[in-house]
């Protein structure tokens, strides 16, 4: 812990999923290393930002296993879920970063699915994870339905191309 806190020194430390050194496990020494950061918050206060970030109720949890916790994480910050445009538009930037082109029905269906996927979000809702996901299976779709052809006669265009079918119906 205080390697890492060392290594954060003049800037910022960002711990993603925090909530997850409050958990009770014997097994691990999350504990200890939220009682390392409480002292060098304090004493190094003025050398390093730090920012944990998760889920808000999961965060409130990890807040509390600690008395001296809530008081030195002065803001909270929530940030609102991404709407079902700017889901696609991720999804969008994801397909073209892997030379994959969206045909017009492709990019339907995946509308549709974000769209219902959004609308029965709960807390754990993945955001861009979902979508990373999403583009993920809908490439693995993609080769099994072009398996079956014989590789040498398809074209590049054929290769680099997602469509309706290769978008899953329900999101993993």
């Amino acid at each position: 812990t205080n390697a890492v806190i060392d290594s954060a020194l003049g800037g910022v430390l960002f711990i993603d999923e925090a909530y997850s050194l409050g958990s009770s496990s014997s097994q691990d020494f999350g504990r200890e290393a939220i009682e390392t950061l409480l002292v060098r918050m304090e004493n190094d206060r003025d050398r390093f930002v730090v920012i944990a970030a998760g889920y808000p109720d999961e965060m409130n949890g990890f807040l509390a296993t600690n008395p001296g916790l809530a008081s030195r994480f002065s803001r909270t910050i929530e940030f609102p879920s991404f709407t079902p445009p700017e889901l696609m538009e991720i999804f969008v930037s994801m397909v073209a970063d892997g030379d994959y082109l969206l045909t017009p029905e492709a990019a339907e269906a995946t509308e549709r699915l974000l769209e219902q996927k959004w609308e029965a979000r709960d807390a754990s809702f993945g955001n861009a994870r979902l979508v990373r996901n999403l583009v993920e299976e809908s490439i693995q779709r993609q080769s099994v339905r072009l398996n079956a052809r014989v590789l040498a006669d398809l074209t590049t265009a054929q290769l680099s191309s997602l469509e309706a079918v290769d978008i899953p119906a329900q999101a993993a």
